[in-house]
C-alpha cells in the first residue's frame, strides 16, 4: 500500500487556490478507503492564505486469479 500511495503522490497536479491563483502546497495523503475500491486523499494547503483542499485517487480493483482463491483447509466428510 506504501508504494501505491507514493506512486499516486508522484502523479498528482497541486490545485490552484481560489482566492490566491498560487499553486497549492500539497500536506499530506491519507487512505480513506481500502475495500472495495482504494481512495487516497491529497491534502494541499495555499501558502498565502492557508485556504486548504482535496484531490481524490480512486484506483480500480484487480480480480484475484481463480487459481489464487482460496479454498477450504480440510475436505468436508459425509456423514
Amino acid at each position: 500500500m506504501v508504494d501505491r500511495l507514493r506512486n499516486a503522490a508522484e502523479q498528482l497536479e497541486a490545485p490552484t487556490c481560489p482566492d490566491c491563483h498560487i499553486e497549492m502546497k500539497w500536506f499530506r495523503s491519507e487512505l480513506l478507503a481500502d475495500e472495495p475500491t482504494p481512495i487516497i486523499a491529497h491534502l494541499f494547503v495555499c501558502p498565502h492564505c492557508k485556504r486548504a483542499a482535496q484531490a481524490d485517487t480512486k484506483f480500480q480493483g484487480t480480480p484475484a486469479p481463480t487459481a489464487k482463491l482460496s479454498a477450504p483447509r480440510f475436505p468436508a466428510h459425509a456423514a
